[in-house]
């Protein structure tokens, strides 16, 4: 791990940046909120801005990182930008479309990061690396056996860098870390706080990772926030790990992490 700039390496040559800032917004949060949201990460130190195009917010996250960049605020260079290949253009020919109208609502020439979230549509995806229109592609919600399949493709040319998983205390995922460890794969973690009171839905009695005695505990003795344990938790792990907020003052202290971390 590159601990200066607090990235890790891909299996391809290029670094993610270990804290990303994730932008999936529930139904009711404003378009604006989320570019309101992303320049605030930005201006934070956030420099991994993870999105999707199945999000519907892309317009919103390309205009608050141009908007930066023309400030000066940051080079394009700077931002690890990672989109996501929806079901609904798993068909080949259609693979390089999806990301085309990412880049078209970015208005962005390329991203960094091209992930699928099943077993298919791979050597579509390498097209798009070797296009330029991806530095690297990666997949989502993998387990062991379909990383494998992967892995043990015929002619596969460009290994996917990473594996975009839940992952939380409470869904610590060691086995299949410790797989993507042996093959070169970072695990990114999603929901790296849990479910909140605001996102539980049907399941009423859900636990609140937040509210874990533990975390509490470990809070108070590091004089320390629980959510900033648990993603400190993620980072001593080897995790590069999203978190997600559109509350100002939550975007700046999950960006506090990095302070004292040494991962």
């Amino acid at each position: 791990m590159n601990s200066k700039q607090q990235t890790v390496r891909l299996s391809d040559g290029h670094f993610i940046p270990v804290l990303g800032f994730g932008t999936y917004a529930p139904q009711g949060v404003p378009k604006a909120k989320v570019t309101e949201a992303t320049k605030i990460a930005i201006d934070t130190g956030f420099r991994h801005i993870d999105s999707a195009s199945m999000y519907q917010n892309e317009e919103e996250v390309g205009l608050a990182i141009r908007s930066k960049i023309a400030e000066g605020t940051v080079k394009r260079e700077d931002i690890f930008y990672t989109t996501k290949l929806w079901c609904t253009f798993h068909r080949p020919e259609l693979v390089q479309l999806c990301l085309e109208q990412s880049l078209k609502k970015l208005q962005l020439d390329y991203v960094d990061l091209y992930l699928i979230h099943f077993p298919v549509s791979l050597k579509a995806m390498e097209k798009c690396k070797d296009a330029g229109l991806t530095k690297s592609v990666g997949v989502s919600n993998f387990n062991r056996r379909q990383l494998e399949m992967i892995l043990n493709m015929s002619g596969l040319k460009h290994k996917p860098v990473c594996n975009q998983v839940e992952c939380h205390p409470y869904l610590n995922q060691r086995k299949l870390l410790d797989f993507c460890k042996s093959k070169d794969i970072v695990m990114v973690a999603y929901s790296a706080l849990g479910s909140q009171r605001e996102n539980i839905g049907i399941v009423q009695n859900n636990p609140i990772l937040l509210d874990d005695p533990v975390l509490d505990s470990l809070a108070k003795k590091y004089k320390r926030t629980p959510a900033l344990i648990a993603l400190r938790y993620q980072l001593q792990r080897g995790i590069v790990v999203l978190a997600k907020s559109f509350t100002e003052k939550r975007i700046r202290e999950n960006m506090q992490v990095m302070r004292c971390c040494r991962c």
